[in-house]
């Protein structure tokens, strides 16, 4: 009879046990999608200015305006549940619209003195500071998820319930070529 309480006391930790790791292993699951979805939110901001600024553009020149609505056409929505590899994919999209918008800056000078352009540059550079830092977030709870699936004992419950890793967002190389463009 003793016996058979302790294994059930023993069964029961263990039950407990498990049930709080595969708890922990959900919220910092969720914690990574929502810093994934985070990032989708700032860029889609992102994404408004840099079409506020293709329309003031298309009184410069008409071509140029319609290659970059052809660019903005691209744009996918990010959501917790994209992958690393859908908001690189995006930020390379993003990066030639903003070489594409710097090579009709630089062809016509009198734009930067547009106020619509000031206010609208003012917001791609506040959206583009909320990226950077939505990314450092994603990456920071990815890796407090992964150093928990990988750890022991608590991979066993995390193999047990199928959880994976994730992937990190990376620096994308043509982002820190890309042009500045100033005021």
């Amino acid at each position: 009879m003793i016996t058979t309480l302790i294994v059930i006391g023993i069964l029961a930790i263990l039950l407990i046990w498990v049930i709080s790791v595969q708890r922990n292993l959900i919220s910092k699951e969720e914690l990574c999608k929502n810093a994934m979805s985070q990032i989708g939110v700032q860029m889609s901001s992102r994404w408004d200015a840099l079409t506020a600024l293709a329309e003031l553009i298309k009184s410069y020149d008409e071509h140029e305006y319609k290659t970059l609505r052809d660019v903005i056409a691209q744009r996918a929505t990010i959501t917790g549940a994209s992958s690393a590899a859908d908001t690189d994919m995006q930020e390379t999209i993003l990066t030639d619209a903003m070489r594409r918008l710097a090579v009709v800056i630089e062809k016509y000078p009198d734009i930067k003195a547009n106020q619509m352009y000031i206010k609208t540059m003012d917001s791609v550079n506040m959206y583009e500071n909320q990226v950077r830092m939505s990314r450092m977030v994603y990456n920071d709870s990815v890796t407090n998820y992964n150093r928990l699936i990988r750890q022991i004992p608590s991979n066993i419950v995390a193999s047990l319930f199928g959880f994976k890793s994730r992937e990190y967002l990376e620096e994308n190389e043509a982002k820190t070529e890309m042009p500045r463009m100033n005021l």
